[in-house]
C-alpha cells in the first residue's frame, strides 16, 4: 500500500472511532478542507471541524472504501450513518472524498456528496421538498458555520 493510501486509510480508521487527534495528526498544517456545507476551512478550523464532529458524535457508524493514492493525490469513498442532532433524524450519508498530499500529509481534502439528499434525510420534509434551493443550502452552511464558532470559542 502507498504510504499516502495508508494515510487515508488511518484518517478513517480514526474517524470511526471517533478520535479527532489521530485524524488532524493525518492533516498538513496548511490543510485547506471544503465540503457542500464547509466550503471553505483552513488550517486548524479543519482540524476544529473534525474534534467537533468527533465530541457530538453519538452514535456514529464509519465505514470507508476505495481506497486509492500515490505520491500527489488519493481517494476514497465513505459511507457516514448518524442521527442528525437538530431534529433527531436518521442519516446516512454517502460521500466520495480527494487529497492532495504535501510533505507526507493531507494538504487538500475534499468531500462531495447530495446536499439536497442529506437535507431531506437530516431536516425531514422541508428538506426534501426545500433543500435544492440556495437559500436553504446557504442556511444550513451558516448555522454549520455558527456551531463550528460557537465550538471553537467554548475551547479557547
Amino acid at each position: 500500500m502507498h504510504p499516502n493510501a495508508a494515510l487515508i486509510d488511518e484518517f478513517y480508521k480514526a474517524f470511526a472511532v471517533c478520535d479527532a487527534e489521530r485524524m488532524v495528526a493525518c492533516y498538513h498544517p496548511d490543510v485547506h478542507f471544503s465540503d457542500p456545507v464547509f466550503t471553505d476551512l483552513r488550517g486548524d478550523r479543519a482540524g476544529a471541524m473534525w474534534r467537533m464532529l468527533a465530541a457530538r458524535a453519538k452514535d456514529l457508524k464509519i465505514v470507508h472504501s476505495g481506497v486509492s493514492a500515490d505520491d500527489r493525490e488519493g481517494r476514497a469513498h465513505w459511507e457516514a450513518d448518524y442521527t442528525f442532532g437538530a431534529t433527531g433524524r436518521p442519516v446516512h450519508n454517502v460521500i466520495d472524498a480527494r487529497f492532495t498530499f504535501r510533505d507526507g500529509k493531507i494538504v487538500r481534502h475534499v468531500d462531495t456528496f447530495d446536499l439536497h439528499r442529506w437535507a431531506g434525510m437530516a431536516l425531514g420534509l422541508t428538506g426534501k421538498l426545500l433543500g435544492w434551493l440556495p437559500p436553504v443550502q446557504n442556511g444550513v452552511r451558516k448555522k454549520a458555520l455558527q456551531g463550528l464558532d460557537a465550538f471553537i470559542a467554548s475551547r479557547a
